[in-house]
């Protein structure tokens, strides 16, 4: 078993790895995921002996702590023990020996074989991972970036080490050598003790069994791969699998707000985090087990930013809405599809306190919402549908903008003006003089919808409900405003409803979906999962009509 206790590396002064604890079985491949300058590399060369900084901790191969050894110790160690796959391939073979030699070099250094039964198994291991057997006698340079690293590869396992680790495996690979690489190396790696490191989120899913995310040098998340990759509780871990493409992407990219920072006090990912509060600015949070995996997270990993349970409501005979539960994370956006009629509106202005329920709860963050008040509209804001219909036609945009700040009583004059020119510019909309003096009839459409979502965010809301925020507009001006949507629900960490008929719109945008027909919730699920494998026939009716719609042979057709 590897066992690692309390691992700190620094590097002039400046702290890479900060207290790792990991344990890897003898027969488990454990993943290892995060951006780069996460510290993932550094933990591969720290077990490998290999780093020149300021180490301290244990890291113990069986009962033999690695740090307490000799060089000669760790070279007896290296590439018959404990093995690496490295990643910069053009840095780790050497340019004056044929690449057979190399791979049969550790078997001879070690007296594991002689040289002609080591030539023999090191051509056999390489023509394994893909290298052809006329290119045994190349040098280095005489092979792709991609063949290199299948050499490293056929490098690190000829001694068949008790663990291997392998930095980015597939990175300089295209896709096809890709999926063969992974199946050769899952045939590899059975039974072997693994130290996978990735920013690849489908090799850790189909290699791994237990998944870490590093960030800032500390581990912010460890569990079962299968949980972590589809059920993330950290928001970073959620972050990563958000900005990673795969076959069943649906939504859009989309990127992490900030850059990582070494120099943060507290929690590392707060300056970046959507849930963040005092307490996560001024102290580590401690890895602690929540819903069988450990999170480093002060509330416990993602919580709800907006909930409600059997909310209803009726107007005279008809029941609007009929018994709705739903969940809005912390930094997600969920879209609520239905056809017109569904109770869309109507559930939407009940979570911005516009309309009462009959029935059920409203909980903000974790607290019941009770009658709406200042505090819960600085909280919750509502993008209407028709921004023509939300503006005053007597209010100048900047006066349009200012007036929640006015009515809510932050500020100075001075200061709401200079909040309201902030969010303006925020939203894309010029600041001059002459823009922010026009009157809602003098502008577009699209220029209409910026004003009243600018007015929306003016408070700092952390819920933003969006009521079919581009039905009045052309699709030119729809694509803009969607995008400034999710721009600003990133750069803000925002938790976002979006609100929808159309599910061609939802896909793109939408974290997850929630379907709504007469009244009540036909299902939900992760985007991907409600669009290519939808389980009520009324989402199945939504999605076959968006195609016909979208279908480029449907519109050559009706030509």
């Amino acid at each position: 078993m590897l066992k690692i206790e309390d691992l700190k590396v620094s590097f002039d002064g400046e702290s890479i790895l900060r207290g790792i604890n990991l344990e890897v079985a003898d027969d488990e491949c454990l993943a290892v995921i995060g951006e780069s300058g996460a510290g993932k590399t550094t933990l591969g060369l720290s077990i490998m002996g290999l780093l020149n900084g300021n180490t301290a901790g244990q890291i113990n191969l069986g009962d033999t702590n690695i740090l307490t050894l000799s060089e000669e110790e760790m070279r007896n160690l290296r590439w018959s023990h404990v093995a690496m796959a490295f990643q910069s391939s053009q840095n780790r073979l050497n340019p004056t020996h044929r690449i057979l030699d190399q791979v049969a070099e550790p078997l001879i250094a070690h007296g594991k074989q002689e040289k002609a039964p080591a030539r023999e198994k090191a051509a056999g291991l390489l023509e394994k991972v893909g290298i052809e057997p006329e290119k045994l006698s190349h040098y280095p340079h005489e092979l792709s970036g991609g063949e290199q690293q299948r050499v490293l590869i056929a490098m690190a396992l000829v001694n068949e080490p008790e663990l291997l680790i392998l930095d980015e495996p597939i990175s300089s690979l295209d896709a096809k050598s890709q999926v063969e690489m992974i199946a050769f190396l899952r045939r590899a790696i059975a039974g072997r003790m693994t130290l996978l490191v990735t920013h690849n989120l489908s090799t850790a899913a189909k290699l791994a069994s237990r998944t870490a995310t590093l960030y800032g040098g500390r581990i912010v998340e460890l569990g079962p791969t299968n949980l972590m990759l589809s059920q993330p509780r950290h928001p970073y871990t959620r972050a990563l699998l958000r900005s990673y493409p795969n076959m069943t992407t649906v939504k859009d990219l989309q990127g992490i707000k900030g850059r990582m920072d070494r120099r943060v006090i507290g929690c590392p990912f707060h300056p970046r985090c959507t849930q963040a509060i005092p307490i996560c600015r001024e102290q580590i949070p401690a890895l602690e087990n929540h819903e069988g995996r450990l999170v480093a997270c002060h509330r416990g990993g993602i919580i709800p930013a907006l909930s409600v349970t059997d909310i209803s409501k009726s107007f005279k005979t008809l029941k609007a809405v009929d018994g709705v539960s739903l969940v809005l994370e912390h930094g997600e956006t969920l879209a609520l599809v239905g056809q017109s009629g569904s109770g869309k509106t109507t559930l939407a202005r009940m979570l911005s306190g516009i309309l009462e329920p009959d029935a059920g709860e409203i909980f903000i963050e974790h607290r019941k919402a009770g009658q709406p008040s200042k505090d819960f509209h600085r909280t919750v804001q509502l993008v209407f549908q028709n921004p023509g219909e939300a503006l005053s036609h007597r209010l100048t945009v900047l006066e349009a903008v200012r007036e929640p700040l006015e009515v809510q009583g932050i500020g100075t004059r001075a200061e709401q003006d200079k909040a309201a020119r902030k969010v303006i510019e925020e939203v894309e909309l010029p600041t001059t003089e002459e823009f922010l003096d026009e009157y809602p009839h003098h502008l577009s459409g699209g220029e209409l919808q910026r004003v009243n979502i600018a007015r929306a965010l003016v408070l700092n809301p952390q819920v933003l409900i969006a009521d079919e925020p581009t039905a009045f507009l052309d699709s030119s001006i729809q694509a803009k405003v969607l995008k400034l949507l999710m721009n600003l629900q990133e750069n803000r960490g925002l938790s976002m409803l979006f609100i929808t008929h159309d599910i061609a719109v939802a896909r793109k945008i939408s974290d997850r979906i929630a379907v709504m027909h007469e009244g009540r919730i036909a299902e939900q699920g992760s985007t991907s999962q409600i669009i290519t494998s939808p389980s009520s026939p009324h989402t199945q009716s939504l999605l076959d009509s968006a195609a016909g719609l979208h279908s480029d042979t449907e519109i050559a057709r009706d030509e």
